[in-house]
């Protein structure tokens, strides 16, 4: 079971593992960096920081750029930065929030930065808020279900009654998700491996063959090792 809950975590597009800084010390660092806070904490900026966040402005526009395309991009910059240096992967996403405040995948690069963390409850809170903005964020739709996944794994042994529940709410917004979106292998996957833990076979493999179908290049071999040895494909 840790072997499965090591490669959902794999699948937020993030390493929990080997991190550079350690929760705490984010907190504390964050005390004297507004710019380790999601949307810089909504703390007043001096004339200083307010120029320069112009001038930041105008420089990205100046390339033939919208303001949409610009904040997409660092969004897509910081979670590469998410592998080997966190801070400015925030960084990053606080720039695409200055670009577009109303574009809500930067609460997806926000619940990221926590979840590496490891602070599952602030990143669940960046997650709850994207999706009041917008309910049909598939982004945050997945990795929201992929919160829930992991709290399935961690109270497995502690209260079964509690990890189903958070399973079964995993499914719920993975589903969602997926029917927004069918063809993104990620919730795909992630809905076999739900239905895997919940010993639903038919769907484990039904959502297992729509993802391979599809290409299946999030499916790793432990996985379909797993399958097979619990799921035995009917002849």
């Amino acid at each position: 079971m840790r072997q499965i809950l090591t490669l959902i975590i794999a699948l937020f597009a993030l390493s929990v593992f080997g991190q550079q800084m350690t929760n705490s010390q984010w907190d504390e660092e964050a005390k004297t960096n507004k710019r380790l806070l999601p949307k810089f904490g909504n703390l007043p900026k001096t004339e200083d920081e307010k120029k320069a966040d112009n001038e930041f402005i105008e420089t990205i526009l100046s390339k033939d750029s919208t303001h949409r395309k610009a904040s997409d991009h660092l969004i897509s910059l910081g979670f590469k930065y998410l592998y080997r240096d966190i801070k400015t992967a925030m960084y990053r996403f606080n720039q695409a929030y200055l670009l577009d405040s109303t574009n809500t995948d930067i609460y997806w690069g926000f619940g990221g930065v926590y979840l590496t963390l490891g602070n599952y409850e602030k990143a669940k809170e960046q997650y709850v808020a994207g999706l009041s903005i917008n309910p049909q964020n598939t982004h945050l739709l997945t990795d929201y279900a992929t919160y829930f996944m992991g709290q399935y794994y961690n109270l497995e042994s502690i209260s079964p009654k509690d990890a189903l529940l958070n399973l079964d709410s995993a499914i719920t917004y993975m589903k969602e998700s997926y029917e927004l979106d069918p063809k993104d292998q990620n919730t795909i996957f992630k809905l076999s491996i739900c239905y895997w833990n919940k010993s639903d076979c038919e769907n484990a493999w039904k959502y297992y063959d729509a993802c391979k179908k599809l290409g299946g290049q999030v499916i790793t071999e432990d996985y379909t090792s797993d399958l097979k040895k619990k799921c035995k494909r009917r002849k």
